[in-house]
Formats: structure tokens, C-alpha cells, sequence
């Protein structure tokens, strides 16, 4: 019983050095959002010792947060060094909106191959699979070229699009293994009801696909949230997103790493917020498939 809670402690302290060691990352990226420029590269490094100051949040939104932990400069509303506030929204609509267009377009792609036998559908999957494994450079600058031809450059349907586009071919084989998961007799058992396969699609096979789903979402949230080479290619001045525009800190009088820092730890809050919303079912769909009859 003894070596059972000795056991039982270990693994405990071993969960919480493995959490330490990811989390740490985080609250030392964090943590220099809320230091002033002369604390950020002292050394030895300083871990919680230090005066915070929300500054770089103000230079970087361009707001006044009305306190401050110690001495600083005003910051007029919408005139700080860096100005974001645009910025992140962009990231919002385009992270947002691309992560509908995937999960709709995947979910019904993704139950027909599960569910449908025609011809080629192998070949139809490993397709789907082999777009996904191009490197995105590779087709940069075509889609630059047929963007303009269709004035969708500096566009947010533009960049929805191909965010949307880029995330299809994951979304649709994640949700094809979710929908494969899903006994195919409740399908024929309702079809023998006389139910039609959109019904059973839309009432029977959906809700219960919705852990999947939910995961399938936040991944495609989060690759459009950090995509960093087609935002660059195709827009130009008018439509910008965090991983573009956090390139802007490195001016040619030094890198603002607080401004930077700032930036990032704001930019965390929104795909956080996403995961909460969907966290009852994504652990759901991230455990589909692991328990089999």
C-alpha cells in the first residue's frame, strides 16, 4: 500500500515537471511583456523578481489600460509605436472564417468517403493525403498570380480561402477516420427505417461525430492562426495577420522584443479561448477510436 502511494507521488511530481518544463516557455514569453526594456536582458536571467508594466501592451494597441504598476510615459489612444489592434482582428476573421469553410466542406466530403463506395475512392484519399505533404512554397506563387487575376489579393476572402484550402486536406482525413469510428449498421438500420442519408447524416451520424469535429476545428484553427507564407504572399498592405506583422518589431535600430512579446502574449488569448469552448468535446474526439467493441 505503502509503495502504491510512493508510486501514486511520483507520478504526480512527473506529471507536474513534464507540465513545468511546456509551460514555462509560455510564462517566460509572457513575463517579458511585462518588463521594461532594461529588465529583459539582464543576466543571470530574471524569473519573477522583476517590475511589470503594461507599456508594451500600450505602444502595441495603441490604448491607454488606465494603471501601471510604476513609472511610465501616456500613451495617446490609437498613436502607439506599433498599432495592432487591426491586426489582430484580422487574425480573428481570417482564422475564424477559414475554420468554418474546412469543417463544412471536410465534414461532407470526409462522411461521403467514409460511408459511400465508388470508384476510386482510394486513389480519391491518397490524393487528398499526398496534397498535404507539397510544401507550401511550392504553389506560393501560382496562387499569387490567379489571386490577382481574381482581385482577391489583400482581401480577407482571399486569405479565408486559401487558409481554408490549406486546411481541407487534413480536416477531411482527420474526419474521415472520426466518421469510420461510427458503426456503419446504425446507418443501415435507419435506412431500412426509412430514413434518407442526409437525415442520417444531419441527425444521427453528425452528433455523435462532434468530438471529432470540435478537434478537427481547433487544429485548423491554430494552423490558420500561426500560417505565416500565403498571408505574406498575398497581401500586401490592407490585410495583415500576427506572424506577419510580428516580423515588423525587427526594425533597423534593434528588435522591440517587448512590443514582440506583447503582441505574442495577446495572441494567445483568442486560440485559448477556442480550445476552452470546445474542450468538453474535443477530449471526447481525441479519445474516439481508442476504445473499439
Amino acid at each position: 500500500m505503502q509503495q502504491s502511494k510512493s508510486a501514486r507521488a511520483l507520478r504526480t511530481l512527473a506529471g507536474w515537471v513534464v507540465v513545468g518544463i511546456f509551460f514555462f516557455p509560455i510564462y517566460f514569453w509572457t513575463s517579458v511583456a511585462f518588463r521594461d526594456a532594461k529588465d529583459i536582458f539582464n543576466w543571470p536571467p530574471i524569473i519573477v523578481d522583476f517590475v511589470p508594466t503594461v507599456k508594451n501592451f500600450e505602444q502595441v494597441f495603441g490604448i491607454s489600460l488606465g494603471f501601471s504598476f510604476g513609472q511610465q510615459a501616456a500613451v495617446t489612444p490609437g498613436g502607439g509605436n506599433f498599432y495592432m489592434a487591426p491586426r489582430l482582428w484580422d487574425s480573428i476573421v481570417v482564422a475564424s472564417m477559414s475554420t468554418v469553410l474546412a469543417i463544412t466542406v471536410a465534414t461532407l466530403a470526409a462522411y461521403s468517403l467514409s460511408r459511400m463506395h465508388f470508384r476510386g475512392r482510394h486513389e480519391f484519399v491518397n490524393w487528398v493525403l499526398s496534397t498535404r505533404m507539397m510544401p507550401p512554397v511550392a504553389v506560393a506563387i501560382p496562387m499569387f498570380f490567379i489571386f490577382k487575376q481574381f482581385s482577391l489579393l489583400d482581401t480577407y476572402i482571399g486569405v479565408i480561402l486559401i487558409h481554408g484550402l490549406m486546411n481541407l486536406p487534413l480536416a477531411v482525413l482527420l474526419l474521415k477516420s472520426f466518421f469510420d469510428d461510427i458503426p456503419a449498421e446504425i446507418d443501415e438500420s435507419a435506412l431500412l427505417d426509412g430514413a434518407s442519408r442526409w437525415m442520417i447524416f444531419r441527425r444521427i451520424v453528425l452528433p455523435m461525430a462532434k468530438g471529432g469535429i470540435a478537434a478537427s476545428a481547433v487544429l485548423c484553427f491554430i494552423f490558420s492562426w500561426t500560417e505565416f507564407l500565403f498571408v505574406l504572399t498575398l497581401t500586401q498592405t490592407g490585410l495583415k495577420t500576427v506572424p506577419v506583422v510580428s516580423s515588423t518589431f525587427v526594425t533597423s535600430i534593434g528588435t522591440a522584443w517587448g512590443n514582440m512579446a506583447a503582441l505574442g502574449a495577446a495572441a494567445i488569448v483568442p486560440a485559448f479561448i477556442v480550445i476552452l469552448l470546445v474542450q468538453r468535446h474535443l477530449v471526447r474526439g481525441l479519445t474516439m477510436g481508442s476504445l473499439k467493441q
